[in-house]
């Protein structure tokens, strides 16, 4: 069980809340432009939009963790060369597709926060397509179970996540439902479907 500012010792209640106010959390932010404020591709901005999402929930939110986790048999990266490696994959180029999407696998086997980085690293991809490209991924397209098992084999082999995300490509980059519908979609990748984002 995580440390909370709510107060929960209840993981599935803690799940619940969480989805309710981090998915208000991602709407306001397309609502206010926030995301239009940020750098996109750096480290800064994913901290802030992590920030943003998680902030009412955890202490840690927007902050490099400071403790060694895994999922499954993958350890993602210590600690002690955490910080070297954000450094290092912010300063990735990011001018075309296949790039921004290299510099978002590598940002992934960091995990650079203790919780939440899926969600917060999708919005963080969407932020650099839209800033290089014109383009947003349309998350409803993508399989949950393809989306999965792609990351986890992105760190040896990029190719399939490539394929599954530039297959979902959209270049209707303002369509607020869209936005909804991705964020929805992003949750549901890692559990969380009480709420639908509509509904804030």
């Amino acid at each position: 069980m995580i440390e909370n500012k709510l107060g929960f010792a209840d993981s599935a209640e803690l799940a619940r809340e969480e989805e309710r106010i981090s998915k208000r959390a991602a709407l306001r932010m397309y609502d206010e432009g926030f995301l239009d404020t940020l750098e996109a591709g750096t480290f800064a901005a994913l901290a802030a939009i992590h920030a943003r999402l998680f902030g009412e929930i955890y202490d840690f939110a927007g902050k490099i963790r400071t403790v060694n986790i895994a999922k499954g048999s993958f350890r993602f990266a210590p600690v002690i060369y955490l910080a070297n490696a954000v450094a290092e994959i912010e300063k990735m180029p990011q001018s075309t597709f296949d790039e921004i999407v290299e510099k978002y696998v590598e940002m992934n086997a960091a995990h650079p926060f203790r919780e939440g980085n899926g969600r917060a690293m999708r919005i963080w991809l969407d932020c650099m397509l839209k800033g290089g490209l014109h383009k947003a991924v349309d998350w409803s397209r993508v399989d949950k179970d393809d989306y999965l098992l792609a990351m986890e084999r992105s760190p040896i082999k990029d190719t399939e996540i490539k394929l599954l995300l530039k297959n979902a490509l959209t270049d209707d980059i303002t369509d607020r439902e869209l936005y909804m519908k991705g964020i929805d979609n992003s949750y549901f990748y890692e559990g969380y479907s009480m709420y639908r984002t509509s509904e804030f």
